[in-house]
């Protein structure tokens, strides 16, 4: 009997062991993602996000060459306090360190006889101090998510600018803000205006498609089908010129309309695909039954197939959903930057000289939140939705 559970055991392991590093490589990048977006810039552009998990402790060459002046805790001179976070960022490298520890401090040399630490060592000092600064204020904050929301450019923070009066460009410091076009907010609600219509529709016409194909005699009704399944191989991209032609002609270029109707479009075949062959596993005896009742087709469709595919439904909704949001060709080519979502706006977050990375960070966790949201609610249909029509009976 032993023997038989430890086989059992063993069988197990492999699928164990494949599920936990499916898990580390999606869950690491996303903790990742979200610490960055909470840290101060300064600490961003200086060191990895692990390191928040860790603690700097006194000693090693902090304690070598500055411990003997500026004290084990960096507060002996109140003048040049090196736990204030304004204090260290003046110096975040080891060349900038360097170049104040040559000057001369009250006509004598800052080191006094102490000779002057090696570039490996004075990094090592400014990883100390800076890590010390952390600890000593606070290692996360909100202002990165702030700065993304309302698009701000500045060289400090979108709240710091705004307390000590000086407005940023382009914004006023009140409530009005978040709906700036430069900001993640306003792509936001762009973002949800296209998703939410271009979800819905393919899901109400697969249904009313699913329920005539499963359950509809007509002719051409197989071959149809087999064509519907077959469009799904076809690129979206292809279609894009000649699409975008007819849109200008018919005045759609630059319309939520015309985004909703290409997501529609092309979201149809995989979606009637779904829903045929879920609502083709239901039992026949239950529409007979509701047919022999006096039910109509529409009555069968209400009252039966719509509480009976919340799976399917479910999935789709996942599947058409996260397609939508996460959307980047189709809303540059239609809508274009003057109506940007989430995705386009992502990419403006850093400026043309390579800063605002935290602020990209905070932009990009925005983006994948609401989608998260979305398929934790529904997970519970995923598998059912995923697994519709693969069993017959």
């Amino acid at each position: 009997m032993k023997r038989e559970q430890i086989n059992k055991l063993l069988n197990k392991v492999p699928t164990h062991v494949i599920v936990i590093l499916t898990m580390i490589i999606w869950i690491v990048p996303t903790v990742g993602l979200l610490v960055t977006s909470l840290r101060p810039p300064e600490a961003v552009r200086s060191s990895g996000w692990w390191t928040v998990f860790g603690s700097q402790t006194v000693g090693g060459h902090y304690a070598t060459y500055c411990a003997e002046c500026h004290g084990a805790d960096g507060t002996a001179l109140p003048q040049a306090d090196l736990t204030n976070p304004d204090v260290i960022a003046k110096y975040p490298r080891s060349l900038q360190l360097l170049a104040l520890l040559r000057k001369d401090i009250n006509g004598q040399p800052h080191m006094g006889d102490n000779s002057l630490p090696s570039a490996q060592e004075a990094a090592e000092i400014a990883t100390y101090l800076r890590e010390a600064g952390e600890e000593a204020g606070s290692k996360f904050t909100f202002n990165n998510y702030i700065d993304a929301l309302v698009g701000y450019r500045g060289e400090d923070t979108y709240r710091a600018d705004c307390a000590a009066g000086t407005q940023p460009p382009d914004l006023s410091c009140t409530a009005r803000d978040i709906l700036n076009p430069r900001g993640m907010g306003r792509a936001f609600i762009n973002s949800l205006l296209v998703t939410i219509p271009a979800t819905f529709l393919p899901i109400l016409f697969a249904a009313f498609a699913g329920y005539a194909f499963a359950w509809l005699d007509f002719k051409g009704r197989f071959l149809l089908f087999a064509l519907l399944v077959g469009l799904q191989v076809v690129p979206l991209q292809m279609t894009l010129v000649p699409i975008s032609r007819f849109y200008a002609q018919v005045g759609l270029n630059g319309t939520f309309l015309g985004v909703w109707l290409f997501h529609t479009g092309f979201g149809m075949p995989y979606a009637i695909y779904l829903m045929r062959n879920f609502l083709g596993t239901l039992p026949k005896d239950l529409f007979e039954s509701a047919y022999l009742d006096g039910a109509s087709h529409w009555t069968a469709f209400r009252q039966l197939v719509i509480p009976l595919a919340m799976p399917a439904i479910a999935s789709l909704g996942i599947f058409q959903f996260l397609w939508v949001w996460n959307d980047l060709l189709v809303s540059l080519v239609f809508l274009g930057g003057t109506t940007p979502v989430m995705t386009y706006q992502i990419s403006n977050m850093v400026t043309s000289l390579g800063s605002g990375w935290q602020v990209l960070t905070a932009a990009a966790f925005l983006s994948m939140l609401l989608p998260m949201i979305v398929f934790f609610a529904l997970q519970r249909y995923f598998v059912r939705g995923m697994l519709a029509g693969a069993v017959k009976g």
